[in-house]
C-alpha cells in the first residue's frame, strides 16, 4: 500500500460508510495521564507516555497532519523508538510506509511473526468479503517479530502480547502494564456495547468471534479488568460493555441500536482541533 492506497481509502470509504454508524473514532487528545490518541479521520493512533519512555501503538495513515496532531499533545516524533503494530492495514501502518514522510524512519516495529507473512508477501490482505485484495504494503524499518503469549519490557514498560486472528491472519492485541489493552480491530462497540470487527472486511468472520470469546476467557481467568482502547470506535473501561456482543460481528448491512453521538461521515475531522484536544480527558462509552 502507498499514499495513494491511503487516498483511495479516504474517499471510497466516507463514501461506503456514510451515514451507517460505523466508524466513531475519538478526537486527538488524551484519554487519562498515561495514554493519548490522535485522530487521523476515521482511525486512531495512540501514545503510552511512562516515565521517560512514549511507546506508540499502531502508525494511522499515510497522513500529512500527524506531526501537526502529535504537538499539539506536546510529543515529538523524534522521541518515538519502539511502536506496535496490530496489524498490517493501511490505517494501521501508513507513517511507517516506504513513500510516508519518514517520521519514525528509525524507530523500532513489533509485529506479530504471522502479520509479517502479509509485510514478506508469503500471503496477500482480503476484504469486502475476500473480493479485493489490497497491495503489498513495503516497510524498511527494523521489525521485532512476536508471538501470541509473548511478554517483554520496553524500558519500565510491561508488555502483553495476545493473538487475534480473523479480522488479518495475524492481528495482535497488546496489554500494556496490566490496565490498557489496545485492541486495534478486534473490538467494535455499538451504542450497546462490543461486537466483533466490521464483517466486511475480515479474512474469517467465524475465526474472529472465536478469537474474540477467547480473549475474554483469558482475560477473566486473570482477573483482568483493563481498559478496551479501539482503533476505530473510542475506549470503555466497562468488561460487560466492551463483551456483550462477543458472538456477532458489526455488519456495515444489518440495523443496530441507533447511537446519536456517530458521525454522519466520520471522515470529517473538522470537530478535532487543537482547543479541544487540551480541553481535557477523552470521553469513554459504556459507563
Amino acid at each position: 500500500m502507498s499514499k495513494k492506497a491511503t487516498e483511495f481509502q479516504r474517499k471510497a470509504m466516507s463514501w461506503m460508510y456514510r451515514g451507517k454508524e460505523i466508524f466513531k473514532p475519538l478526537n486527538t487528545g488524551w484519554i487519562d495521564e498515561n495514554v493519548a490518541c490522535v485522530r487521523e479521520w476515521v482511525a486512531n493512533i495512540f501514545f503510552y507516555h511512562k516515565g521517560d519512555t512514549t511507546i506508540m501503538v499502531d502508525a494511522g495513515y499515510n497522513y500529512d497532519r500527524l506531526a501537526e496532531k502529535m504537538s499539539w499533545l506536546g510529543i515529538d516524533p523524534k522521541s518515538i523508538h519502539h511502536i506496535l503494530i496490530t496489524h498490517q492495514d493501511t490505517d494501521h501502518v501508513g507513517a511507517v510506509e516506504a513513500d510516508s514522510p519518514g517520521l519514525f524512519r528509525n524507530a523500532n516495529l513489533y509485529i506479530g511473526e504471522i502479520e509479517n507473512r502479509y509485510l514478506i508477501g508469503e500471503t496477500r490482505r482480503k476484504v469486502i468479503y475476500h473480493l479485493y485484495k489490497l497491495p503489498q504494503v513495503t516497510i524498511y524499518n527494523e521489525k521485532q517479530l512476536l508471538h501470541d503469549g509473548e511478554v517483554f519490557d520496553i524500558d519500565s514498560v510491561r508488555i502483553e502480547c495476545f493473538l487475534v486472528p480473523g479480522h488479518t491472519w495475524g492481528h495482535m492485541v497488546y496489554l500494556i502494564d496490566d490496565k490498557y489493552l489496545f485492541t486495534g480491530d478486534t473490538l467494535w462497540f455499538g451504542a450497546d456495547g462490543g461486537y466483533s470487527f466490521i464483517s466486511s472486511l475480515a479474512e474469517d468472520n467465524k475465526l474472529a468471534v472465536q478469537s474474540l470469546a477467547e480473549l475474554e476467557r483469558k482475560l477473566r481467568a486473570r482477573g483482568l479488568h483493563p481498559y478496551f482502547i479501539t482503533g476505530h470506535t473510542g475506549w470503555t473501561d466497562n468488561f460487560a460493555f466492551a463483551f456483550a456482543h462477543k458472538d456477532k460481528h458489526c455488519s456495515p448491512f444489518k440495523k443496530r441500536v441507533h447511537d446519536p453521538s456517530a458521525p454522519y461521515d466520520a471522515y470529517d475531522e473538522s470537530d478535532d482541533t487543537e482547543e479541544n484536544a487540551k480541553s481535557g480527558f477523552l470521553k469513554g462509552v459504556g459507563r
